[in-house]
């Protein structure tokens, strides 16, 4: 691999931030089409010069989704480092139909989910879905979340030291839609689940950071 590999410790930034205004619907969703395409063909390729330019555009954000979802600098870096090798060694099996990031952050996820599995001890704060036998009936979606009932008195600092205290399996629902700004669909996608499972878990999400928020104990 030519590319330098190299991990970024995530600064403070905003959780949810400002969305920058989109331009027109269908050029934007052209665009993004077409540049996916273009990533899976350099893939195929093993392009030296693409994965440079990939690592550097994505090393921030798969870093950063890595530290939140197994809370420890030394493994997310060592999950950083082995994502990039698997995404050398299979970007063959990128199509382009779908984001490159979705596809990113679902092989670093398949990674922690397996060394997981081989830990001897299971962690109380893994990525298992402690109520999946237990569907649960939403609210009406029309209506404000909980987080947005009481993000507007919160400080970004109360909103980032209270997503470390719920399950992480929420907690990397709310990061994958708020803060990577993926949609419902895709991140279906990056979790290997049904839709109806990525609206559970999202609004379970919600809740528990509310509650987090407001010094209640994390579900």
């Amino acid at each position: 691999m030519s590319a330098s590999i190299s991990c970024l410790t995530p600064q403070r930034s905003s959780f949810f931030g400002t969305p920058t205004l989109p331009g027109p619907t269908l050029l934007f969703s052209t665009l993004m089409s077409n540049e996916a395409k273009s990533i899976a063909r350099g893939l195929q390729k093993r392009d030296p010069e693409l994965l440079d330019r990939l690592i550097e555009q994505y090393q921030y954000r798969l870093f950063r989704y890595l530290m939140y979802i197994t809370g420890n600098k030394e493994r997310a870096e060592d999950f950083f480092q082995e994502t990039w090798i698997r995404v050398l060694e299979r970007g063959h099996q990128y199509d382009g139909k779908s984001k490159f990031e979705a596809w990113l952050f679902a092989i670093a996820r398949h990674l922690v989910i397996d060394w997981q599995r081989t830990k001897k001890a299971q962690s109380l704060d893994t990525l298992t879905d402690p109520e999946q036998d237990h569907p649960l009936q939403l609210a009406n979606e029309k209506e404000p979340s909980p987080l947005h009932q009481v993000l507007s008195q919160e400080s970004q600092e109360t909103v980032q030291a209270s997503l470390g205290k719920i399950p992480a399996i929420y907690r990397e629902v709310l990061v994958l839609r708020f803060q990577e700004e993926l949609q419902i669909e895709e991140m279906a996608g990056v979790l290997s689940v049904p839709l109806s499972t990525v609206k559970s878990r999202l609004y379970r999400g919600l809740e528990a950071l509310r509650g987090a928020m407001q010094g209640g104990v994390a579900s």
